[in-house]
């Protein structure tokens, strides 16, 4: 199995393009990370005026930064259902999808973060994380390049892009992404270990290339939403396993 290790500071957030606030006082306190007072204010504002889709949004969002996923789906979906259409709206459903573990809905969210935001790295890396997680790799392949693309200094979609060449049978593709993240980030951890773990699979098998069957050898491939690295790694029979992953941090709105 590969680890894949993707974090984001959490000063790292990107705004939608229209910024407009729905209340200022509920929008200030949602800024200053105050979650729970952002909470209560949005929660007064849709008390008499329930048909705002922007405080919806802004409410679940609120949920979701203090582990209230159900509610904070259920916002959104609101907010959807009222027509608010954008790209982070998108991301953020389908990122609380993944950490419920409901892939076929994260993925569905996921695609709508692409088609309303294609240019933006954020939904190209984690479609490529939903992709990948259902055996798209291909689809997966695809993403993580558009990713890499519009954010060649993404790390994490390094990674990622090496870890979904691994498990494609392809282990010079993977051995030369991993070895150039070393090379910038001599302490990226996640890379490290990759790189062990391929080379330990090719002495097993004593091949330079991993037999047909290397590809099936995978982890849950994810991110993580806050600053802490995992460091409970466990040793079994299929190589290191990393903590449960469900999406990279979510998007500000």
């Amino acid at each position: 199995m590969f680890l894949v290790l993707a974090l984001a500071p959490l000063n790292q957030v990107v705004r939608a393009a229209d910024e407009r606030v729905c209340d200022v006082a509920a929008d200030a306190a949602l800024g200053i990370e105050d979650y729970p007072t952002a909470i209560a204010l949005h929660r007064r504002l849709l008390r008499s005026n329930g048909g705002d889709a922007r405080a919806h949004y802004h409410l679940g969002f609120a949920y979701g930064m203090v582990g209230r996923v159900p509610e904070e789906i259920g916002e959104y979906r609101t907010a959807l259902r009222l027509g608010l259409r954008q790209w982070d709206l998108w991301l953020n459903l389908g990122l609380a999808y993944l950490s419920q573990h409901d892939l076929e809905k994260a993925t569905v969210a996921l695609e709508n973060a692409v088609l309303f935001g294609r240019d933006h790295a954020e939904a190209r890396y984690n479609l490529a994380l939903a992709y990948e997680k259902e055996h798209r790799l291909l689809e997966a392949l695809r993403e993580i390049a558009a990713a890499r693309r519009l954010a060649p200094e993404d790390l994490d979609a390094a990674n990622t892009n090496a870890t979904i060449c691994a498990e494609m049978g392809d282990a010079i593709c993977a051995r030369d992404i991993w070895t150039h993240i070393l090379q910038v980030a001599p302490d990226y951890s996640a890379a490290r270990i990759n790189l062990m773990i391929l080379r330990q699979r090719q002495e097993q098998v004593g091949q330079s290339e991993p037999p047909p069957g290397f590809p099936n050898l995978r982890t849950q491939i994810g991110a993580i939403r806050t600053m802490q690295e995992p460091n409970s790694l466990d040793a079994n029979a299929s190589g290191l396993q990393p903590e449960a992953f469900d999406g990279r941090k979510r998007e500000g709105p």
